[in-house]
């Protein structure tokens, strides 16, 4: 299945009272790679991996980092109408008349965070693993109340202590509703991560 220039991975879920779920992956990943870890956070939902448009040769990306790994903001920002567009599209043509909430890891949730911010109204929430700040100065929409879920970590080699706070407090400037958690592990999803997130979106019904 694929819609614009994002190849698509949907499996249709038995529970038709659940939010459908958009899976962003991380760098070198692909759009089956979040999948089962959906399956096992929102068992009977309806799953929508997305693959990222920036080929890494190994995998895929959603966005250009610079040179310095600084997140490409210009790249991001004509990416992002391209991937929201997709993510609506799919979501009519497959019946889905429930907002999507996100699960996106690392890169996959770096823009994840970039929609939040820019597109308040497509997501009921999300659920945003090893993230970063996707702005230096985000744009000032307001999201009133969306759930957001952080989760971090103080030994993740691949992020600089303080990320995951900024990026929470900007979605909190925002209005978001925001839960961030900091945990002593590395940059891959652990079964404290599943059980943290399990639990988030059982209290929020998504």
């Amino acid at each position: 299945m694929s819609n614009s220039a994002h190849a698509l991975n949907l499996a249709v879920g038995p529970d038709a009272d659940r939010a459908p779920v958009v899976l962003l992956h991380g760098s070198h990943g692909s759009e089956s790679d979040l999948m089962s870890l959906a399956c096992e956070l929102a068992p009977g939902a309806t799953r929508l991996g997305v693959r990222g448009t920036v080929d890494m040769g190994e995998g895929y990306a959603f966005f250009h980092r610079l040179p310095d790994r600084r997140v490409d903001e210009a790249d991001m920002a004509a990416r992002i109408p391209v991937l929201a567009e997709c993510i609506e599209t799919a979501c009519i043509s497959c019946n889905l008349t429930k907002r999507p909430f996100a699960i996106g890891f690392s890169n996959g949730a770096i823009m994840a965070a970039a929609l939040l911010l820019t597109r308040p109204g497509l997501l009921a929430g999300a659920v945003l693993f090893r993230p970063l700040s996707p702005f230096i100065h985000p744009p000032c929409r307001r999201m009133n109340g969306t759930p957001v879920l952080i989760i971090d970590c103080a030994q993740d080699t691949r992020r600089s202590p303080g990320d995951g706070s900024r990026l929470a407090e900007q979605l909190s400037a925002a209005g978001a509703l925001v839960a961030h958690h900091v945990l002593p592990v590395g940059h891959m999803v652990t079964a404290e991560d599943s059980e943290i997130a399990r639990e988030w979106l059982r209290v929020f019904e998504l």
